[in-house]
């Protein structure tokens, strides 16, 4: 199983609506990201909006294309992508580039 971590950057003046739409992620959206392998998939935000998001998976990219292929996922990042700073104009999920793992109990 490969351990994913990586970070995105949500804008200040949004946290807490971001925090709000997380407390009722749409259930087709956590029914997608079980079926496309996203296990134990957390987000982690600071007060400067700094967020970190870490799930296990067999494959990130292809869970990550698997989810990328649902109608859902469009939709939600879609309306997600207000809230962060977006380099080069991405998709959240676009943008999620894996941090290396450099020490692990």
């Amino acid at each position: 199983m490969q351990r994913v971590c990586f970070v995105l950057q949500v804008k200040p003046e949004r946290l807490a609506e971001y925090k709000e739409r997380h407390r009722s992620v749409w259930p087709g959206m956590q029914e997608a990201l079980r079926e496309t392998g996203w296990h134990n998939y957390s987000l982690f935000l600071r007060n400067d909006g700094l967020l970190v998001g870490y799930l296990e998976t067999e494959n990130f990219e292809q869970a990550r294309s698997a989810m990328a292929a649902r109608e859902v996922n469009a939709r939600w990042q879609r309306e997600m992508a207000e809230f962060f700073v977006r380099p080069e104009n991405l998709l959240p999920d676009q943008a999620m580039a894996p941090l290396e793992e450099i020490f692990h109990v």
